[in-house]
């Protein structure tokens, strides 16, 4: 008697939270790694930075040196994990960049937010 064939279950790995911290860190350096602007259209994260004066510079001054706050969280896609870096801007507040992390290669700017508000 064979014994039935059983599909394996994939349980996706949720990386630490520091390790995606540094990972983002890392990437950010270089900026071609970082997209948050679009050729044909204006991106969310582009309008939410223009709507809310948050400059290119501040975004990877928070993305190089902020700290990541709340949990990590899956992407839409697999290899993907969302995560928000947050940093405090020198006379002004803490802005929070939410990014989208794929496959440890590229980052995707979802969106970008004074965190008072």
């Amino acid at each position: 008697m064979t014994k039935p064939t059983q599909t394996p279950v994939v349980v996706p790995f949720k990386p630490r939270a520091s390790d995606l911290e540094r990972t983002i860190r890392e990437l950010a350096m270089n900026s071609s790694n970082v997209r948050w602007r679009a050729i044909t259209h204006e991106t969310h994260a582009e309008s939410r930075m223009e709507w809310r004066d948050i400059t290119d510079r501040m975004m990877f001054d928070v993305l190089r040196t902020g700290y990541l706050k709340g949990d990590v969280e899956p992407g839409r896609c697999p290899g993907e994990w969302k995560a928000k870096m947050v940093k405090q801007m020198k006379g002004k507040r803490e802005v929070g960049v939410v990014t989208i992390v794929i496959r440890h290669q590229r980052l995707f700017i979802k969106t970008v937010e004074w965190e008072d508000l």
